[in-house]
């Protein structure tokens, strides 16, 4: 009798699981993918190397993905460090020349070679990532968003044929979200804003902005999977869309409004959380867009 291998049903499932994608991995061949990775999101060695095998697999099924990073705790942890102390200007921190200085050092530096790294270990000789900010090529041009915050940026000008040029190389680009003047000087930009801005320059297809929670919230506390502008405006009204969530929703729509198919409010904590989100029947997070 011909002995049963124990491994078989796994087999039949992974293969299940594939033939189940395919339609997925072909809507998405070509596609821009601009990914939002929150400072939160990348809270374990394991977690990072998750994510950057997954970003390693979208860029072998044909996608272009292009990486937007944040580092929220890890600059508060250094800025702590070396004991410069932050002021707030309602609710919001100044950054001033000293804190603009070790925003660029841990989003440029730490953060973002330790992304470049981990994508490139996961892809091998095959994929390739670089490390870049906004400085680079002129990929985002600032102007001051406040003088009462300092040196904090808001996106007005872009490079996206860089972007492409990249792609064309089968190279994924990883950008820390700090922005040029156009008199020299360094801004520091919100992770969010700048992953929107430059997905708008991109005309992409999807938005995913990876935090630290699972979607977007109805009033009795469940994740709401699927969502119009016109909802979320009116969840926003009546106060069930608040706090943090807010500016996450504003930069999805601002994208939405300049081009952008969808976006996606999704826990970047989750294993395959994106992978879930672009090739499965269910996705992952909160879909906002159009109706169709």
């Amino acid at each position: 009798m011909k002995k049963r291998d124990p491994m078989k049903s796994d087999w039949i499932a992974t293969a299940k699981t594939l033939n189940a994608a395919l339609p997925y991995l072909q809507r998405y061949d070509g596609a821009t993918v601009v990914i939002k990775l929150g400072g939160h999101a990348m809270g374990s060695d394991e977690g990072m190397e998750s994510f950057a095998r997954d970003v390693v697999f979208m860029q072998q099924t044909g996608v272009n993905p292009v990486i937007v990073h944040g580092g929220g705790p890890q600059i508060n942890a250094m800025l702590e460090r070396l004991d410069i102390t932050s002021e707030f200007v309602r609710g919001k921190r100044v950054t001033d020349k000293a804190t603009v200085e070790v925003v660029e050092m841990v989003l440029s530096g730490l953060i973002n070679k330790k992304l470049v790294q981990a994508i490139n270990a996961a892809g091998g000789d095959v994929v390739r990532a670089v490390g870049l900010s906004g400085k680079d090529a002129n990929l985002m041009v600032c102007e001051q968003t406040d003088p009462s915050l300092g040196f904090v940026g808001t996106p007005v000008a872009f490079n996206p044929e860089f972007l492409r040029s990249l792609h064309a190389a089968e190279i994924i680009p990883v950008i820390a979200p700090i922005g040029a003047g156009r008199n020299g000087e360094t801004f520091n930009v919100n992770g969010d804003t700048a992953a929107g801005a430059i997905a708008a320059s991109l005309r992409a297809d999807r938005l995913l902005l990876l935090t630290d929670v699972a979607g977007v919230r109805d009033a009795g506390g469940d994740v709401v999977t699927e969502l119009s502008p016109d909802q979320i405006l009116a969840m926003i009204d009546d106060g069930t869309i608040a706090g943090g969530m807010i500016p996450k929703v504003e930069t999805a729509l601002s994208a939405i409004e300049s081009g952008v198919r969808a976006a996606v409010i999704l826990d970047g904590r989750a294993a395959n959380a994106c992978l879930l989100e672009l090739y499965t029947d269910h996705g992952a997070g909160s879909i906002i867009r159009n109706p169709r």
